[in-house]
Parts: C-alpha cells; structure tokens; sequence
C-alpha cells in the first residue's frame, strides 16, 4: 500500500513541481501567487488527500496543503492538462526577457553610464557613491565582471582556459574589493611596491580580466558577421587570434586552436544562451557598446602610469 501510494503521488507531482518551478525562475513572483492560483484549482482537495495531512498546525501544514493540492489537481489530468499548457507557455516566455546574455548587458550598461560625465550643481551631493573622487569603485566592477563567466562557459571546451582564468582574477578581485575601495588603489598599491606585472598581483589579476571582457566584446563582434559560410569558429578563431593569443604561451595557445572545432554551432549558441536571431544581435551589439568604455577606463588606468600595455 505504502509504495503504491509513493508511486502515484510520485507520478501525479513531478509535472506540476516542474511548472512551479519555471514560474518561480521565469516570473520571480511571489510563491503566494502560485499557491493561491494551485488551490483555486480544485476546491475538492481536502475530501481527496486528507488522509495526508500532518496532525499538527502551522507554517508546515500550509505547506503540506499546497503539495496535497497539486497531487490532487493532477490526478485529474484531463481536467488540469489545458491550464497546465497554458501557464508553461506563459511562464518560458516571460523566461525569455531574463536572459544571461541580457543580465550582463544591463549589468555593463549601468557600469558604463556611472563613467559618464554628470552635470552636477553647486552644493548637490551625489545619487550614488559608486564613482567616487578615485574613480570607479571596485565592488561594483566586480559585481558586473562575475556575469560574463557563463559566457564562456557556453562556448565550451575550446575556452575552457579562458573561463577557469578569467574565474579566478575576478575572485582574487572580489577578495581585494573588501579592502580597497577603487580600481585605482589597486594599481597604485602594486606600483608602490613595484608588483604590477607579478604573477598573482591585483594588477595583472585586473589586467587578464579586461582582457576577458575584450575576448567577449570581440568574439560578439565576429559572431555577427557570421554567415553559413563564415562558422563561429572561424570567429571565434579570428577574435581569440586579436585579443588574447599575444599574451599567452605557446602551449596555451596550441590548446585553445586544437578545441575550436568544438565550439557549438551558431544555432546551439542561441539555444544555450536562451535568445532568438534577433534578440542575440540586440542584446550582443549592447555589450559590444556598453564593454567599450570600461575597457578604455581600465587601459587609461595603465597608461596615465606609464604602464605599458604589451603584457
């Protein structure tokens, strides 16, 4: 009786779980919504699974009811199969509107608009601390950078290298940004003792991520000029070749050539990165524009210190 029972609350649960759960991340509503919405469903429920409610009161018995509710709900299945349609094909299109490609790009847009020269009146104190008289405050360029590794991640086992350095820098930055303020003291601290191009150094480790943010803006600038004749890895190729490849060593640049027949295909990008034709092309060109001016910020950093940039 008991492993009857498991095996059809098992049954009759998983597809209503799973719609829950893309309402949740596609919607980000309140689970009260969702609740209120099972429940209306069928007002039947208690005659139905009474039998599985706990004994006692509480948070853990309206928690209970709502689990109740959906396995009841789906235990008529012809009666529940037109909403449950209806409410997925909403929800994976709601989905659609928060896209990883689409976080990073408003996450670097608001990055680029803090560098923005503001018009600011005598005796007005600022809306936002964010830039302040050093410059860019470190946090909040972490906070932007952390996005990006999906990207690579979607790519996969050609820039596999690129992902697993670009990570770590950016976690070594996260880890100073509780200490230093500005991307400007970090530069300034490693001048001061020298360090700016040491293995390790904040320096170096902020030097590779912009490089990692360049990689990207390139590889979205050759991906659409992509054509069926013109694959992504051609692009991909072409964009590593400008950006990164200068800086590596032979042996990591051997490996990252040898795994560009493994990148996905332009339609298997778009599926990975949730987006259409045109949603990706909106979506890349808005990085390409938002990426541009934090890349020159940090490469004027280096430069107003007379650091060269051939490393």
């Amino acid at each position: 009786m008991a492993g009857e029972l498991a095996t059809k609350l098992t049954t009759i649960t998983m597809d209503m779980l799973r719609t829950m759960i893309l309402g949740i991340l596609g919607r980000r509503k309140s689970i009260r919504v969702w609740t209120n919405r099972l429940v209306s469903l069928d007002r039947l429920w208690p005659q139905k699974v009474s039998f599985l409610l706990p004994s006692h009161h509480g948070q853990e018995e309206e928690v209970f009811k709502v689990f109740a509710t959906v396995s009841a709900k789906l235990y008529n299945k012809e009666e529940y199969t037109k909403d449950k349609n209806n409410m997925e094909k909403d929800m994976i299109e709601d989905a659609r509107f928060n896209t990883p490609l689409l976080v990073i790009t408003e996450a670097f847009e608001e990055l680029a608009d803090l560098l923005k020269p503001r018009r600011q009146k005598r005796g007005e104190i600022s809306r936002n601390d964010v830039v302040s008289n050093d410059g860019l405050r470190l946090d909040a360029f972490c906070s932007a950078c952390t996005h990006v590794s999906v990207l690579f991640g979607c790519l996969g086992f050609a820039f596999k290298f690129a992902e697993m350095e670009y990570v770590s820098k950016v976690r070594d930055l996260v880890e100073a940004s509780r200490t230093f303020d500005t991307l400007h003291n970090i530069i300034d601290l490693d001048v001061m003792n020298q360090t700016v191009k040491t293995q390790g150094s904040y320096s170096r480790n902020l030097r590779r991520v912009r490089l990692g943010l360049d990689l990207i803006r390139a590889i979205f600038e050759q991906f659409l000029m992509t054509n069926e004749y013109y694959s992504l890895k051609d692009a991909a190729t072409k964009a590593y070749t400008q950006v990164c490849a200068p800086f590596h060593t032979w042996a990591v640049r051997t490996a990252v050539y040898a795994g560009m027949h493994t990148l996905p295909t332009r339609d298997q990008l778009l599926l990975r990165l949730n987006e259409t034709d045109q949603s990706v092309e909106k979506n890349m060109r808005r990085y390409m524009e938002a990426s541009r001016p934090i890349i020159e910020y940090i490469d004027k950093l280096y430069i107003d210190r007379n650091i060269k940039l051939d490393w």
